[in-house]
């Protein structure tokens, strides 16, 4: 029995040892063939090897490295990648990252890093008090008066000041996660924008950092991977690329061949250009929007995400981007807390082992969020109160005489020490509550340790030649302009083929239009008998205008609606205002170029117009150039007055213009002479004059005596409706159309750049709070924060 026993078990141990010598042999192999990828990839020129990567693939339990182009990933290969190493987003991004840091510190290259520094900045604003404040008809007309005067160095206005921030001062240091507390109104929205430069349009650098705002502005018909997409394409790849170069070439000197997957990340990341990048599908997944990708965002009219899912597509949109000095405003609104901690433990991450500054507000974060960052700055009533470590502000409010309460989170126990409410967070009940102002707090940290460090840290200038050289980015934008252009005509393709139901009930509108006109200038009762009948067909003439300018009015609503993701992109340095109307304009001419052969295929000899082909092809080109025309026309008035309501008074206004000093409800000899340089300036009195010379001086009409037996018909009918009698005038209206056409665009792109959206936020403080301010200010020494003038001498003050 024993025997068997052991003759079992040497069995057994010999099959456990064939096992793993076949196990041995395998991973041998696996590595064997890893091997000779790198030696075959080290072979290339270095512009393929940066282009190229060994990309692990699983096929039926067996391990398959193949060579591919990180340019021409699918689909299914960059999922694949995502699934194996981003499996859990805050646990397998931290190992990940590590292993990237890891490469980059073993050939001794440095990250750039950027230090936000900031001495005694103060921001003052004009602000109404009350019912000054409404948005009354009064009101807006004192405004106007108020800004015309203003406009020439006269300001008889009882003016205002309120600073939002009051001489601040401080430190962001990179590598560490700073968070911005404070009540609302304390100026955390006015502090990140002076930082990320916002609020000074000479700041060079502005494109080192960037400002995520609290308000989600996005294109409700892309999707979310497609919007972040766009969002890579237009920042580029920064100083990816060289970071790569110098990392190849350091590692091919020292003999080190990468972790295929860092190698794969890397290379994948820094290719500019790409439509959809790697950057992208990571990004999706730290955010947990990965689950949303392929759902359009949405918006008022379009069901799509929710809101909080499109909060954290305004953090991705900049997330995709080398941008490694961040502004972020309010991020969590509409998250709940365990979303909000994965996205900043995902963004602490990034931080720590990339050397990224990240500046971040939250309104009132969970304990386990606000233990993720490093550095609190807690601001209020435009003071900073305490700026340090996170470790060291319960002590420092505890030594004002205030501590936390044992079942109280510290954001929001930091939310009240500063204000009214603070009777209950005492240290010491005992002693009477006196009530300790922001600026005497100010003061306290001024004389607590941290706040003596941070004063030595400031009192010493930076020393400039430490800095990176690729840490600042002083190009205006970040890839090449014809780039830029490239991926906006994609993505106005994409909209118009999102929106193809607009342009197909438009062409249907204008079928049914043309029918209806053709019925009722039926050519079987149309004829060219005398004067009588000549104005019929003018008058079929000048409705085929008037019909086809009005096609153009839906590029009104459609213009505003995508101006304010247009401004935020333009504020963002994204591309150039051109950038954006040049595909506008340019996508929709194949469009009118159809529905301009709709119109004449349906109308022309229906009605019976000149039966030559040359007069149908030349009343095709004037149609095309009308509606090109009214588009551009209806884009200028969109691009000026920006909001829907202000845009139809406007637009209205503007057509009767047009219409009345057109040259067909008052003709030309009849318009009075201060009002005559209108008719030169109507576009469509040249497409009136060119339509009718193009169809008068057909032989049918130029064949024939007119009643009085002595002028031709054609001419007869030109000289009664006050038209030029000259050929040449069907090409000056031609010319004229397609010049007003040029124009009008060349005005929507210079309106787009010059001009900021309306409703720009403005201070607005009730009467209690403006007496409770001055109250406050009675009892404390220092710069009051409202300070009321009026001015008696002339100056000019800057909004």
């Amino acid at each position: 029995m024993e025997d068997k026993m052991r003759g079992s078990r040497r069995r057994t141990s010999r099959g456990n040892w064939s096992m793993d010598s076949r196990g041995r042999r395998s991973v041998r192999a696996e590595e064997d063939e890893e091997a000779l990828r790198w030696a075959a990839l080290e072979k290339l020129p270095t512009y393929d090897r940066l282009r190229k990567s060994v990309f692990k693939t699983f096929v039926e339990t067996k391990v398959v490295h193949r060579e591919v182009d990180v340019r021409k990933l699918d689909v299914n290969d960059r999922q694949e990648f995502i699934d194996r190493f981003f499996r859990v987003a805050e646990e397998d991004n931290e190992k990940f990252l590590k292993k990237l840091r890891n490469r980059i510190d073993k050939v001794g290259i440095t990250l750039p890093t950027v230090e936000v520094r900031f001495e005694h900045l103060t921001v003052e604003a004009d602000c109404f008090v009350g019912d000054r404040a409404l948005p009354t008809l009064p009101n807006a007309a004192r405004n106007i008066g108020e800004m015309a005067l203003g406009c020439f160095g006269i300001s008889l206005a009882k003016k205002t000041k309120l600073t939002i921030l009051k001489d601040a001062s401080g430190i962001i240091k990179p590598s560490r996660m700073t968070l911005l507390l404070g009540p609302p109104s304390s100026g955390k929205t006015t502090l990140l924008l002076a930082l990320a430069g916002k609020l000074d349009h000479t700041f060079k650098a502005q494109k080192t950092s960037a400002y995520i705002s609290q308000n989600d502005v996005h294109v409700g018909e892309m999707t979310v991977k497609e919007t972040l997409d766009f969002s890579a394409r237009c920042q580029g790849v920064g100083s990816r690329y060289d970071l790569l170069s110098e990392l190849a070439r350091r590692e091919r000197e020292a003999g080190i061949f990468p972790e295929a997957e860092v190698d794969l990340f890397m290379k994948a990341i820094a290719m500019q250009g790409v439509e959809s990048s790697l950057i992208t599908d990571y990004t999706l997944r730290i955010l947990g929007l990965d689950v949303c990708r392929d759902t359009i965002v949405g918006d008022e009219m379009i069901r799509g995400i929710s809101g909080g899912q499109k909060k954290r597509v305004a953090t991705g949109e900049m997330i995709v981007g080398p941008t490694k000095t961040l502004f972020m405003d309010e991020i969590s609104t509409g998250l709940d807390s365990s979303t909000t901690f994965q996205i900043v433990k995902c963004l602490q991450q990034i931080v720590h082992l990339t050397e990224a500054t990240i500046f971040m507000s939250l309104l009132q974060p969970a304990p386990e969020t606000f233990d993720l960052f490093d550095d609190v700055i807690l601001l209020s009533e435009g003071q900073i109160v305490y700026q340090g470590p996170r470790e060291n502000i319960i002590e420092f409010f505890e030594s004002c005489g205030f501590k936390c309460p044992e079942r109280k989170g510290t954001a929001d126990f930091l939310q009240e020490v500063t204000s009214r409410k603070t009777r209950a967070i005492l240290a010491d009940r005992s002693k009477p509550y006196r009530y300790i102002h922001v600026s005497e707090f100010a003061k306290r940290f001024k004389r607590f340790h941290v706040g003596l460090r941070l004063e030595n840290e400031l009192s010493v200038p930076y020393d400039k030649s430490r800095s990176h050289k690729a840490a600042l980015v002083f190009k205006k934008y970040s890839i090449p302009k014809r780039q830029l252009l490239k991926a906006n005509f994609e993505k106005e393709w994409l909209l118009i083929r999102r929106n193809s139901f607009v342009y197909v009930f438009k062409t249907v509108q204008i079928f049914i239009v043309a029918i209806i006109t053709s019925t009722l200038f039926l050519r079987t009762q149309m004829h060219t008998r005398n004067e009588q009948d000549g104005a019929i067909y003018i008058g079929a003439l000048l409705f085929s205008m008037i019909c086809n300018t009005f096609n153009g009015f839906a590029e009104l609503s459609l213009t505003i609606q995508r101006l304010p993701v247009f401004y935020k992109h333009r504020d963002l340095l994204f591309h150039p205002p051109w950038a954006f109307t040049l595909p506008t304009f340019l996508l929709r001419i194949p469009i009118s170029f159809f529905e301009a052969t709709v119109w004449m295929v349906t109308t022309y000899y229906t009605i019976g117009f000149a039966p030559e082909s040359s007069r149908f092809f030349k009343q095709f080109l004037l149609i095309f150039a009308i509606q090109q025309m009214a588009a551009g026309i209806f884009r200028l008035i969109a691009g000026i007055c920006r909001t829907m309501i202000i845009a139809n008074t406007g637009g209205s206004l503007t057509l009767l213009l047009v219409f009345l000093l057109g040259g067909f409800i008052l003709p030309k000899d009849q318009i009075p002479d201060w009002w005559r340089w209108g008719f030169w300036v109507s576009p469509l009195s040249y497409g009136y004059n060119a339509l009718v010379v193009n169809e008068m001086f057909a032989p049918r009409w130029m064949n024939k005596l007119a009643s009085d037996n002595s002028r031709r018909l054609g001419v007869a009918m030109m000289n009664n409706f006050d038209i030029f009698v000259d050929k040449n005038w069907y090409w000056i209206g031609v010319g004229a159309l397609l010049g007003f056409t040029l124009l009008f665009n060349v005005l929507f792109t210079l309106a787009l750049m010059y001009l900021n959206p309306l409703g720009k936020p403005q201070a607005i403080i009730s009467k209690e709070q403006a007496r409770e301010m001055e109250a406050e200010q009675e009892d404390t020494d220092g710069t009051p924060r409202l300070k009321t003038t009026k001015s008696k001498k002339i100056h000019c003050l800057d909004p």
